[in-house]
């Protein structure tokens, strides 16, 4: 009975993962430029398991609550997600997406991989839904023990996703040894950041 929870909550936390969104898109194109492998998916992994302790010890429905909060996630949001979009349909049309080892682009540094994986993680009101309120709402049935057991559960599931997203976007690797590759990549990702974006506004 007592793994029913941790069970529940790795597949719930999982689950929810699995859809594609910006943030996993992000960490698709390190894995596959090979670049700050681990600082992504160990960044995205520790946010994860903040945010799914907050929800699940109850702070979820507050942070929600906020109206001014939910506003600046949201058209922070879209502002970087039009921007990021932008970025990567630039680097489709003009030729700029990379090729694995080539170095054709200067990959980015320690900061600004961290900065963009804080605004993927933390200017998107659909994570706080999520992962605050959803998550949150679901470990709410069970006994503050078992709880402690279903956040766990939730918790290895997110490190899990991230690290295998992270690590196993190699397998793909021969084919994007393709510049065309990388540029339908680039044209996707462009395409998944604006349908986000406009997604917040409605």
């Amino acid at each position: 009975m007592l793994a029913s929870p941790f069970l529940f909550g790795t597949f719930t936390s999982a689950g929810l993962l699995v859809a594609i969104g910006a943030q996993n898109a992000y960490v698709l194109k390190q894995g596959l430029m090979k670049h700050k492998v681990f600082l992504t998916a160990l960044f995205c992994s520790l946010a994860d398991a903040l945010l799914i302790t907050m929800g699940v010890g109850g702070l979820g429905s507050l942070i929600t609550a906020s109206t001014l909060l939910l506003w600046i996630a949201k058209w922070g949001g879209f502002a970087f997600l039009i921007w990021y979009g932008s970025k990567s349909f630039r680097a489709c049309f003009r030729n700029q997406s990379m090729k694995i080892d080539t170095g054709i682009l200067e990959k980015p540094g320690t900061k600004e991989v961290l900065l963009t994986l804080a605004a993927f993680t933390f200017l998107n009101p659909q994570v706080y839904l999520d992962t605050l309120v959803l998550v949150g709402s679901v470990g709410s049935q069970f006994e503050s023990s078992e709880r402690t057991l279903y956040a766990a559960g939730a918790i290895l599931g997110s490190w899990v996703w991230f690290f295998s997203l992270a690590y196993g976007s190699r397998l793909l690797a021969p084919l994007f040894e393709n510049p065309v590759a990388w540029r339908i990549l680039d044209f996707l990702v462009g395409c998944v950041m604006w349908a986000i974006a406009f997604s917040l506004l409605l």
